[in-house]
């Protein structure tokens, strides 16, 4: 996801825009969710707004950790900004929270 100076236009689009993280069944390690990322290829072309495809994509039962690459405009620059989401919605059990919140670091 890290912006590198000397990208190819191919591994431009194959970089992730947003990935999203759970905890292995055993609830030990932190992995990837499969088929829960979004490329950067894909923007405009089968995805018209990133962000809300990227909510879209979080469960409304359970937590989850999220990394974003966000890019926004300012008055004075475009920025990019690497944003780390802890994700824990009201319907979700509590030991999930405790266990998600505790493990975050």
């Amino acid at each position: 996801m890290k912006v590198r100076k000397c990208s190819t236009p191919e591994e431009i689009k194959k970089r992730k825009k947003a990935v999203i993280f759970c905890l292995s069944a055993d609830k030990k390690c932190i992995i990837v969710e499969e088929g829960k990322e979004i490329l950067v290829g894909d923007v405009g072309v089968t995805i018209t707004d990133p962000f809300k495809h990227f909510v879209g994509m979080l469960p409304e039962k359970d937590c989850r950790y999220a990394l974003y690459d966000a890019s926004f405009e300012t008055k004075e620059s475009r920025k990019e900004e690497l944003m780390f989401f802890l994700w824990a919605p009201e319907l979700a059990p509590l030991k999930s929270k405790m266990i998600y919140a505790s493990s975050k670091d």
